[in-house]
């Protein structure tokens, strides 16, 4: 069987494996840097709520 013509011919596999790496990646990249982000957030609101009592 011969690859599908294309402008990955050949090395298709391998940008496949590469893209869905960086896709995956990029969500758990997201995902945490979004958990921080909450935390800081709630940290925040508690020093606040501090400062007015």
């Amino acid at each position: 069987m011969a690859p599908p013509p294309g402008p990955y011919s050949g090395t298709s596999t391998l940008a496949l494996v590469a893209r869905v790496s960086a896709l995956s990646f990029g969500i758990v990249y997201g995902s945490v840097k979004l958990k921080i982000l909450k935390a800081k957030a709630k940290s925040q609101k508690k020093a606040e709520s501090k400062e007015h009592h």
